[in-house]
């Protein structure tokens, strides 16, 4: 289907929202640390659109986005730091050791 979801930074540049046909659908959250950091601290999908990897999307374009920047992520958000802790591709950019 070509109108799948669509991932975009929000107005505030604290944000990345997941949008299916017009509607935000999923959201995470984070704030810039320093010129290095940066920090996850929430992240959720509408309950119609669960299990479908909206949130692990969230994630990624997080970590893109701190890949761009050079930054380094502590994951406050409980989903996302599951998240960084079962995928390895994470390992680049997690500050912080999920022990």
């Amino acid at each position: 289907m070509s109108d799948e979801i669509q991932y975009f930074i929000a107005n505030d540049g604290q944000s990345i929202e997941a949008n299916f046909h017009g509607r935000t659908i999923g959201q995470i959250t984070f704030v810039r640390v320093g010129i290095d950091k940066m920090i996850i601290d929430y992240t959720g999908v509408d309950e119609n659109f669960r299990h479908r990897q909206i949130g692990l999307n969230l994630v990624r374009n997080v970590a893109n986005l701190a890949r761009s920047q050079g930054r380094h992520i502590i994951t406050l958000c409980p989903f996302a730091g599951a998240m960084f802790a079962r995928f390895p591709e994470f390992a680049d950019v997690r500050l912080l050791n999920a022990h």
